[in-house]
């Protein structure tokens, strides 16, 4: 298709071929004398267009540019940042396969949003010379960013760097951007410390994501009364010492992931005051004792009523689980209608689950909104698993695997009508297998491994497709799937099913009737829109 075919529509301002196979978009030999319209709106996403548009030479009032997901290799021509005018454009290169930007390390453009995410770009990482809102330069092979960067940066409130080669001390400069609200640089090679300036001054800044890193030290202990941090992720470090108790003090936090570190401490109860936290992520720390205290004061001061998600595994907890402390996961319980959704301010949350299935990992994501969780996997837990889990309806998953947990495995379970993934693996659990288990409509993924569980294993039409795997290392289970018969005489009693699916069947695509043979772990991963103030 060529440019030339919309010549006679001068008054064409605004353009969107988007989703089409576009193999000639410019017209080459376009005269620049000629007339032609001037556009201020330009889609052309989706296209498998290889080269830059030749024909934008002669487009000078552009303000909204969207190149993304096409096959665009090599540099961003240098005329092609000339040309944009002195007002706030947005200019989205998302998903091509550029190299160089064309200009270092100041770009001349005044840009609400620059997207040049997903792209094989090196060197400097471009900052706009005029105002900016939100820039991504995420997942590219950046290495660098340029000094005094920050003094460009006076109007950005999302800064996205994430998957780069970026590495060194995190610079100071984003201290002085002081609209920003959401930094992301995880995914790259920061080491040192975190900035203390980052958590301990009033800055603004709702999202902090530094994930994956190479960050070591301790965590910042200076944060300020009127903290307005709402999402912390510093998972995948080497950050030791204790969490820092004047995270107290950010009243409006609702997710914080610290997994993957050397985090040595007791569990936060004192976290309770944090009325929004609905994400808390402990996992592969060094956090060690009982997870309920022992004294009667602090059991009621250990309240967690607005929690979704709580992943302990891989730590050395220990002690008992009790029934109080599952009755005061709220949120758990029914789903809360007076705590607004971690999206409503933040962007769209995602979880992404890794579940290892014969030997090989599986990822699985979805939004935090519809999956509720808890991992205690790999700690050292033990007694009986009280019956007050049946109360926690709006579970999707479970994991109590390799802890010393004895006892039955309580008939309650079965109350969990939304539960998709239950691991109750390498423990010490003896007697039956509920037949309760057996209506749970939703349980795809089962792993009731190396206990002591005997007996006959449950039959239903939908509890029979699950592997022998589920059930191995117990040397009392009989029946199917395990090639072990039953000696008793007694019929097994078969469970139908009446109940209507109602909610988001978040693993239907994961080994759907699939037993599987090793646990899961869980992490959380963030993903960003443009926020708005509250």
């Amino acid at each position: 298709m060529e440019f030339t075919f919309f010549r006679k529509l001068t008054h064409l301002s605004i353009l969107d071929l988007s989703n089409n196979d576009l193999v000639v978009v410019d017209g080459a030999n376009d005269n620049p004398l000629a007339s032609s319209p001037k556009l201020n709106f330009l889609r052309l996403s989706h296209c498998n267009i290889s080269t830059y548009p030749n024909f934008l030479r002669n487009q000078d009032q552009i303000t909204w540019l969207d190149l993304s997901y096409n096959q665009i290799h090599g540099a961003i021509p240098k005329w092609a940042w000339d040309n944009f005018p002195n007002f706030p454009s947005v200019i989205n290169l998302t998903n091509n396969k550029l190299t160089s930007v064309g200009y270092a390390p100041f770009l001349p453009v005044h840009s609400w949003k620059l997207d040049l995410s997903y792209n094989m770009l090196e060197g400097f990482i471009p900052i706009p010379l005029g105002p900016a809102l939100l820039l991504d330069y995420s997942n590219n092979k950046f290495s660098s960013l340029p000094s005094n960067f920050s003094t460009h940066l006076h109007e950005v409130g999302v800064f996205k760097a994430s998957s780069n080669k970026l590495s060194g001390k995190i610079p100071l400069s984003f201290c002085d951007v002081i609209n920003i609200q959401m930094l992301d640089l995880s995914y790259n090679n920061f080491s040192g410390s975190i900035p203390s300036c980052l958590m301990e001054n009033v800055n603004g800044i709702e999202s902090l994501k530094l994930k994956e890193n190479k960050l070591t030290g301790q965590f910042p202990d200076n944060i300020k009364e009127r903290c307005s941090f709402e999402a912390l992720d510093f998972s995948g470090n080497w950050i030791g010492g204790q969490l820092p108790r004047s995270l107290v003090n950010c009243k409006n936090l609702e997710v914080l992931d610290i997994g993957n570190n050397q985090i040595s401490d007791y569990f936060p109860c004192w976290m309770n005051t944090l009325v929004r936290l609905q994400v808390l992520i402990l996992k592969s720390n060094k956090f060690f004792g009982q997870v309920v205290p022992s004294t009667s004061d602090e059991k009621d001061h250990c309240k967690f009523p607005t929690l979704r998600v709580l992943d302990l595994a891989s730590n050395n907890f220990s002690g008992t689980l009790t029934k109080a402390w599952f009755t005061k996961l709220k949120s758990m319980i029914v789903k809360s209608e007076n705590v607004p959704p971690v999206t409503e301010y933040l962007g769209i949350y995602k979880i992404t689950t890794l579940i290892t299935y014969k030997g090989f990992d599986v990822t699985i994501s979805n939004t935090l909104w519809s999956l509720v969780y808890i991992d205690i996997s790999s700690n050292a837990f033990c007694g009986s698993i009280p019956e007050s889990i049946g109360v926690l309806a709006m579970l999707n998953m479970v994991n109590m695997s390799r802890n010393s947990l004895t006892g039955p495995i309580p008939s309650q379970l079965g109350r969990l009508s939304q539960i998709e993934a239950l691991d109750l693996s390498f423990n010490e659990l003896s007697g039956t297998i509920p037949q309760e288990l057996a209506s749970l409509d939703f349980l795809s993924t089962l792993n009731l491994s190396y206990n002591k569980l005997e007996g006959r294993i449950p039959e239903s039409p939908h509890f029979m497709t699950f592997s022998h795997r589920s059930f191995l290392g117990n040397n009392g289970l009989c029946g199917p799937p395990l090639s072990k018969e039953c000696i008793d005489t007694a019929s097994p009693t078969v469970v139908s099913h009446h109940s209507v699916k109602k909610s988001v069947d978040i693993m239907s695509f994961l080994f759907t009737g699939s037993g599987f043979g090793a646990g899961f772990a869980i992490a959380v991963v963030m993903s960003w829109r443009m926020p708005t103030r509250k």
